[in-house]
């Protein structure tokens, strides 16, 4: 495939700091904060630290879910975690997420604040919470969980392993992007075949499943994701798409997405959220200086 000469690992493996990539600046074998920072604080109990990536999608689609079914104990403020820049190092959102990683939620309606880290961990917290989004009948619930955590499992292969080497590891190397595209249309093909017997990922009700798997494998046949729609021929997957495009649709999923984006076309971006009402007036677009 090259002619490079093949890698022999030493017995013992050393840190490599300029052997990261695009992702060099932040990566690093060891856990811990980098630097003292504490965490600001909005007027809702729930506080969110987080970025629009497809983790972090989860959580703000769950949340303004919760708030379209008129659950007011869900409303929240959304802070972003510029993990480019490393914030996900800093001493107060360690001390919410250990693993540094967005997305990290701490509930302040209980006392002591309940920290609250994994997104799948979130949203199984929220549902049972506010008792939403996770069917209530013990068969269903367990099938509603299945998908929870495949997506949980499943989704590394398509990000850090398919994402990474298809659009950001600093070369191409043909067997890694061939083994982790294999898996990931493996994957689609577990969901299509899955979803042309039914609407949702437990029939006929949308759920914590649906929202886990939709930002990733929904994003992914919709185009958003790594620019890998034609290499991965997603059209192919239909049963996806059509799932993909009834989720998309829903006006919860539209705000969800906006939340702590800090990239794309301005009128997708709000870098916090505090209120309903930043939707209208604190986008990026409407934010700018006149010309």
């Amino acid at each position: 495939m090259n002619d490079s000469p093949a890698y022999v690992p030493p017995k013992v493996w050393t840190w490599d700091k300029e052997n990261g990539g695009r992702f060099a600046n932040i990566n690093r074998p060891i856990a811990g904060p980098t630097h003292d920072k504490v965490l600001p604080v909005g007027k809702h109990p729930l506080q969110l630290h987080s970025l629009a990536t497809p983790n972090g999608v989860k959580v703000t689609v769950m949340l303004e879910e919760l708030l379209a079914c008129g659950i007011a104990g869900a409303e929240y403020d959304a802070y972003p975690i510029k993990i480019s820049d490393g914030e996900q190092f800093s001493s107060g959102f360690v001390d919410i997420n250990p693993n540094s990683k967005i997305p990290a939620l701490l509930d302040r309606s209980v006392s002591p604040p309940l920290r609250v880290f994994e997104s799948g961990s979130i949203l199984l917290y929220l549902a049972e919470k506010f008792g939403a989004f996770i069917p209530k009948d013990p068969a269903k619930r367990t099938e509603c969980l299945n998908w929870l955590f495949w997506q949980m499992g499943s989704a590394p292969y398509l990000g850090g392993g398919f994402g990474h080497f298809y659009a950001y590891a600093p070369m191409k190397i043909q067997y890694c992007i061939d083994r982790f595209a294999m898996e990931t249309k493996r994957q689609l093909d577990v969901l299509d075949r899955h979803l042309a017997a039914q609407t949702f990922m437990t029939g006929d009700d949308y759920t914590i499943a649906d929202i886990a798997i939709w930002a990733w494998y929904g994003q992914l046949v919709l185009g958003r994701l790594y620019s890998a729609a034609d290499f991965l021929d997603v059209a192919s997957y239909r049963h996806v798409g059509r799932w993909a495009s009834a989720i998309d649709a829903r006006p919860a999923v539209q705000r969800g997405r906006k939340v702590n984006r800090l990239f794309g076309d301005l009128d997708t971006q709000l870098h916090q959220r505090h209120d309903a009402s930043d939707f209208d007036t604190k986008t990026q677009d409407k934010l700018q200086p006149p010309t």
